[in-house]
């Protein structure tokens, strides 16, 4: 489980030229929001934007990791079986950040219904004139739907229990963290850096060969 923790985090890291196109923009209006509005400095706002977030990636994955493990256990389905789901959505990933194959965006949809329910929460916590504000709205972008984010939670599913689950991706949304630190301080160069086509491509490569090993890894335990 360490090697999917450290695989996790690598997999935030890579995939943050798809977290600054998609949530780059989100987090500079954001700060630029709170700046306006409130003494605490950008950098501490930042964080607690970024802290909510990865709590709701880990909540979700806690989430899936139960219920995945559950499943698979009512089902029969060895958790090698959810190992060699999770490996081909990471070969998937990488072909949908090196937009060579766009399959992913399908399941995004899926998220779009239960984000139209929780998105007008966020009424509530605009203006944003308190740190507590601030921490919940990132809490609720961590729901937004992102191809991402599902890709990776198909890993918790895998984990085998919820602690594992959440662990994953608290790890993953750590992995993202620089990025959108940087973008949300109106680091703007990093998001010229990040979505440079070369680098884009090569990451996402580095990712489907990772998806590679670890779905011949899910087939010999399974077989």
């Amino acid at each position: 489980m360490t090697l999917d923790y450290f695989s996790a985090f690598v997999i935030g890291l890579i995939g943050s030229a798809h977290c600054v196109g998609m949530c780059g923009g989100i987090a500079s209006m954001l700060t630029t929001a709170l700046s306006k509005q409130n003494k605490t400095s950008n950098v501490t706002l930042v964080f607690l934007y970024n802290t909510g977030r990865i709590f709701s990636y880990a909540l979700i994955g806690a989430i899936v990791g139960y219920t995945g493990s559950t499943a698979a256990r009512n089902m029969g389905i060895p958790l090698a079986g959810l190992r060699l789901v999770a490996a081909i959505f990471l070969i998937f990933l990488g072909l949908y950040l090196g937009q060579w194959l766009m399959w992913i965006t399908r399941i995004e949809t899926l998220g779009k219904i239960l984000w139209q329910k929780i998105s007008p929460l966020s009424k509530s916590l605009i203006p944003v004139d308190t740190p507590l504000k601030a921490l919940g709205l990132g809490a609720l972008w961590g729901w937004l739907p992102c191809g991402l984010v599902y890709s990776t939670l198909t890993w918790s599913m895998a984990s085998g229990n919820a602690l594992s689950g959440a662990l994953i991706m608290l790890c993953f949304g750590l992995g993202t963290l620089p990025a959108l630190v940087l973008m949300s301080l109106s680091t703007i160069k990093i998001k010229q850096f990040v979505n440079q086509p070369f680098l884009r491509k090569t990451l996402a490569f580095g990712i489907i060969l990772y998806g590679i090993y670890s779905l011949i890894v899910a087939y010999h335990l399974l077989f």
